[in-house]
């Protein structure tokens, strides 16, 4: 299933201000467009993003869970202090629900992007030239030493069963772990970040009624 990059940037310019008019104004496009697109993003993911109220669109669970989960992994990047803008970023996996929409931000913060997945050739010799390597492809330790250049920023997003019953993430996170300025663990790196995002979101609704 192909789902177009312009798809994700409606449903994140939507999610973000949760209001049709002012998602029509950064988009440029009319508000029965946006309706579209965010229809057509639902059937191809197979799932209710959005829910239409007076005061707005508001995320579905599955939507919060959509948008949290890969803007969580984007926090977690700026989080090492480096400065996406400008730098070199590799996305392994191009999944609908991960890879694609990870990649969207990554080049909405300014980075230049490439995507790499089953069919890509010479999947080391890309991932080393990444500053910043996100791995969502859902293979274990896929990504070893020789795919990461020094002081590069990984993102695991990977999560993989072994057949002892253990968790691995699809980075060699102790093969890496020397050779990178900074490293998310699996399991207790993007998961627990996906956590604390929804739960700022419930914070943040709290306070807005009690106003």
């Amino acid at each position: 299933m192909n789902v177009d990059l312009e798809l994700y940037r409606v449903f994140y310019v939507v999610a973000k201000h949760k209001h049709m008019t002012k998602a029509s104004e950064e988009l440029h496009i009319s508000q029965p467009a946006i309706s579209q697109s965010i229809k057509k993003l639902e059937e191809q993911l197979g799932g209710t993003l959005f829910l239409r109220s007076n005061k707005g669109m508001e995320l579905t669970e599955e939507g919060k869970m959509f948008y949290e989960y890969v803007k969580g992994a984007l926090e977690l990047i700026k989080s090492s202090g480096i400065e996406i803008t400008g730098k070199n970023a590799v996305v392994v996996g191009r999944s609908n629900n991960v890879g694609k929409p990870m990649a969207l931000l990554l080049l909405n913060e300014g980075a230049t992007v490439t995507v790499c997945h089953s069919k890509t050739q010479n999947l080391n010799e890309i991932c080393k030239n990444a500053d910043v390597l996100v791995a969502a492809v859902g293979k274990a330790n896929l990504i070893g030493k020789d795919a990461v250049k020094e002081g590069a920023v990984v993102i695991d997003v990977g999560i993989n069963r072994l057949d002892d019953g253990s968790i691995c993430g699809d980075v060699d996170y102790d093969a890496i772990f020397e050779k990178a300025s900074y490293i998310t663990p699996v399991p207790g790196g993007v998961g627990p970040m996906t956590i604390a995002m929804l739960l700022n979101n419930v914070v943040k609704a709290a306070k807005l009624k009690l106003n």
